[in-house]
């Protein structure tokens, strides 16, 4: 019973990797995500991909990970690239959100400033 169950959670795994890939593809594709962000989603999905193909490795690792059935070893290492991408994404985020901030006090100082010089010059909006 364990080794069909190994089967199906192996077969799963390979799928769900290559759904992931295909869909991270058709994103670049689509220009909806950029190439560089791209990168972290598909190690995981070929970190993945070798783990449930290579039954040997999946095993050495879990027993490295101190993990009793190696399929659940799948689930933590998908749980590592997970964090690491919501890591990833966080400082992303904060990045982009502190650019924001800076613009739009550049864009708050230009307006003061080219309401003064109308006003200067005699033209009023």
């Amino acid at each position: 019973m364990i080794g069909i169950m190994s089967f199906r959670i192996q077969i799963f795994a390979v799928f769900g990797s290559l759904a992931i890939t295909a869909f991270v593809f058709e994103l670049i594709r689509k220009r909806k995500m950029l190439e560089k962000y791209s990168l972290l989603w598909f190690s995981a999905a070929v970190v993945l991909i070798v783990l449930s193909l290579w039954r040997g490795l999946l095993e050495k690792t879990a027993g490295f990970l101190g993990v009793y059935y190696a399929p659940s070893a799948l689930f933590i290492i998908a749980a590592f690239f997970a964090m690491a991408m919501f890591l990833h994404f966080t400082v992303v985020v904060s990045r982009l959100t502190e650019q924001n901030k800076t613009l739009a006090q550049e864009v708050g100082l230009m307006r003061e400033e080219l309401q003064t010089m109308r006003q200067g010059a005699g033209t009023v909006p």
